[in-house]
């Protein structure tokens, strides 16, 4: 290995900005507007073994699922059988990389003169993978099989040549074959991409001096963690919450968590967590290592890229079979939930120890939405998959920020407007801040919001699901608790009927399909907001007269 310590940085900062030319790359030649809009998907690279280097920007709820998805696939197939050329698949929700079928994994190794040296990945939001529902999501799943189509670790090129019985097996079991196929092949050129220049760079330096490198990075995050870790208070802390249900009115459903911090380590223990449900809330322990993972890198170095380093002091306990360790054939469809669940119980736990690190409750929904129907005058079927924006929690020093997307969703965005009138069969004739109770501190969370989808098609179809829809986003140090998620249907008799979960949902044209989004929780004594404060927010529509005399003792009459 090159003494240089220049050398070494530069290789090292090169293997991160692979995943930002692999991010790039995705975006450019996928054919979903949740991928190249609302950027579901992730990708990064891996060591040989599965480590994982570097992960461009997307969803932080991937941030266990490209290097396990690795470690997986390197269970199902040895070594000898893994030649240049060959390129892998799978979306399995209970192994390495588990979500749920609608989150393809693609996965290149890299060799060198015949040598494995890494690997890149992307997963991504596939639009359509079959199943019962247009865009196999569902809340009315009760297994595996209702979500799609389930691929286990398959090649899909195998020393350069394309399985082609495997993408035709695709194409005629789901209702997008163009996109869905598109988005496929999106995801192997962005693989491409990312193999490229390590090759390039095992070809520039050596690939001792590559493989060295790695190695330092991964040390490198480590270390760093390592020294932040120090920092945290020590002892055991432990908080609850719940998952109010699983699509079949079952529920709710318990999170337990029990966090130890020593100097060493960070363990988080989820025994006493509710067991696997009947509905599609449930998450693999693949999936539950992504959620401890996002709250330990909150806590710990938020500037140092992710890397596997980073993550070798924390741990992570779950016993078999609950909903956030659920195994074969679980459904999974809406594991995102659960995912959420356990990221902030984890949070909850810990904000009161270090409130300048973490803010109070959030929406903690992805608030997914799917819309499908014909489209008028072609009658093509169009599937709209988005998830939705709401309010984090104050933290001890700010108001919390309104409108923003879940901790599990990262660098998402919602389809334009424009895009989307073009696209669907609806219009959107309001997307706005609401002003509903809830959130009032000395630092008041922030605010959700009302999305209003009116349906232009003959006849539309609404999938949604939440949570935080009877238990609200918690407030600290005296201030008040969030507001709630749910869908609503405005028909055209004037009725109103309302949802926390629900699929296939029918409006005709006219009829208005309405999200209404959380506010996140308040810190502090409403009584103690600063009145400048309190009247820009009167001024801004952010607090009703009643909610100021109500709230924070302020009559802006007086």
């Amino acid at each position: 290995m090159s003494t240089d310590p220049f050398t070494r940085e530069i290789i090292k900062d090169a293997l991160v900005a692979l995943g930002e030319e692999m991010f790039n790359a995705m975006i450019r030649t996928s054919m979903s507007p949740i991928i190249y809009e609302t950027t579901d998907f992730a990708v990064g690279a891996t060591d040989a073994q599965g480590n994982l280097l570097a992960q461009g920007n997307g969803v932080t709820g991937f941030l266990a699922t490209l290097d396990t998805a690795v470690q997986s696939t390197l269970e199902h197939w040895p070594l000898d059988e893994i030649r240049p050329g060959d390129i892998f698949l799978t979306n399995s929700p209970y192994e390495g990389g588990g979500t749920h079928l609608s989150d393809v994994v693609i996965l290149l190794p890299v060799f060198v003169d015949g040598r494995l040296i890494a690997w890149t990945v992307n997963k991504a939001h596939w639009t359509e993978v079959g199943g019962t529902y247009p865009g196999s999501a569902t809340t009315a799943s009760t297994d595996i099989f209702q979500e799609g189509l389930h691929f286990r670790f398959l090649k899909l090129y195998e020393k350069g040549k394309i399985n082609a019985a495997l993408v035709e097996m695709i194409r005629t079991n789901v209702r997008l074959p163009g996109s869905t196929i598109g988005d496929m092949h999106a995801g192997v050129a962005a693989c491409r991409v990312g193999g490229r220049r390590i090759a390039e760079l095992a070809e520039k330096y050596g690939v001792e001096d590559l493989l060295a490198a790695m190695d330092s990075l991964l040390d490198y995050g480590e270390r760093m963690t390592r020294e932040e870790l120090k920092k945290l208070p020590k002892g055991v802390f432990t908080a609850e919450d719940v998952v109010e249900e699983d699509g079949h009115g079952n529920g709710p459903f318990v999170i337990k968590v029990k966090v130890t911090i020593t100097d060493e380590k960070m363990v988080a223990d989820f025994t006493g967590t509710s067991p696997q449900a009947l509905g599609p809330i449930n998450l693999s322990y693949a999936g539950l290592i992504t959620g401890v993972r996002c709250t330990f890198k909150a806590v710990t170095n938020t500037e140092i890229p992710a890397n596997g380093g980073c993550f070798r002091a924390l741990e992570v306990i779950c016993p078999e079979g609950t909903i956030l360790s659920a195994t074969s054939p679980a459904p999974v469809s809406i594991y995102y939930e659960s995912l959420l669940g356990a990221i902030e119980v984890m949070w909850k736990a810990l904000a009161p120890l270090m409130p300048h690190k973490l803010p109070v409750g959030h929406q903690r929904t992805v608030g997914a939405t799917f819309i499908s129907g014909l489209l008028p005058g072609s009658n093509e079927l169009f599937v709209m998959g988005e998830p939705l924006v709401g309010g984090w929690g104050a933290g001890f020093d700010h108001d919390g920020d309104a409108g923003q997307f879940c901790a599990a969703n990262g660098e998402t965005f919602n389809i334009p407007v424009e895009l989307a009138e073009s696209r669907y069969g609806f219009e959107i004739d309001q997307y706005a801040l609401h002003n509903e109770d809830g959130g009032a501190g000395e630092y008041r969370g922030g605010k959700g919001v009302v999305l209003d989808y009116r349906v232009t098609a003959n006849e539309a179809f609404l999938t949604y699901s939440a949570t935080r829809t009877t238990s609200r986003p918690w407030g600290l140090a005296g201030g008040q608790e969030g507001s709630t998620n749910r869908a609503e249907i405005l028909r055209k008799d004037g009725t109103v009927e309302t949802h926390s979960m629900v699929t296939g949902a029918r409006a005709v044209e006219g009829e208005i399909f309405r999200l209404v989004s959380a506010t996140g929780g308040g810190y502090g004594d409403p009584m103690k907001r600063d009145r400048d404060r309190l009247l820009a927010d009167l001024r801004d529509g952010y607090v009703t007269p009643e909610q100021a005399r109500r709230d924070y003792g302020f009559d802006p009459a007086a």
